[in-house]
């Protein structure tokens, strides 16, 4: 995963200030992506995301944290558990 990239606004839209798309550190932003993201979504990348809405009504919580490491792990952070 790298550090530095486009920046989004809390809508995914780009961040712009002064007429300049914003750069800056991604990491989070890429983390969120990633857990929100229904598989299928990403044209070139189908197979990745967490699709956390799907996990809403969940009984075992472990579910969902456990499919956040392996997404993470995927992109190459390290996850402590």
């Amino acid at each position: 995963m790298k550090g530095k990239g486009i920046l989004l606004t809390d809508d995914s839209d780009l961040l712009i200030r002064d007429k300049s798309i914003v750069i800056g550190n991604v990491v989070a932003q890429n983390q969120k992506n990633l857990i929100l993201i229904e598989k299928t979504e990403l044209k070139f990348t189908p197979m990745r995301g967490v699709g956390a809405k799907r996990f809403l009504e969940d009984n075992v919580p472990d579910n969902l944290a456990r499919a956040i490491r392996q997404e993470f792990s995927i992109d190459g952070m390290l996850v402590m558990s």
